[in-house]
C-alpha cells in the first residue's frame, strides 16, 4: 500500500515543499504557545488558579 501512495506523491510536482512547510507550522506555534506560557503575568496566574476558591460564588450543577 504504501508503494502506491509514494509512487503518487512522486509524481506531483513540488510535493516535496508540503513536509517542509506542516514541520514549520508544527515548530512555530509551539514555540509561540512556550512564549505565551512563559511570558503571562504571574498575578493572573494566580488569580486564575484561585477563582475555583473564592466565597461568595454560586456553584449551578446540571445533576438537579
Amino acid at each position: 500500500m504504501f508503494e502506491q501512495i509514494k509512487h503518487n506523491m512522486e509524481t506531483i510536482s513540488g510535493v516535496e515543499i508540503y513536509p517542509i512547510l506542516s514541520l514549520l507550522i508544527f515548530f512555530f506555534f509551539f514555540v509561540g504557545l512556550g512564549i505565551w506560557v512563559f511570558s503571562y503575568k504571574k498575578d493572573k496566574i494566580q488569580e486564575m488558579s484561585n477563582i475555583p476558591l473564592e466565597e461568595g460564588q454560586v456553584i449551578i450543577s446540571k445533576d438537579r
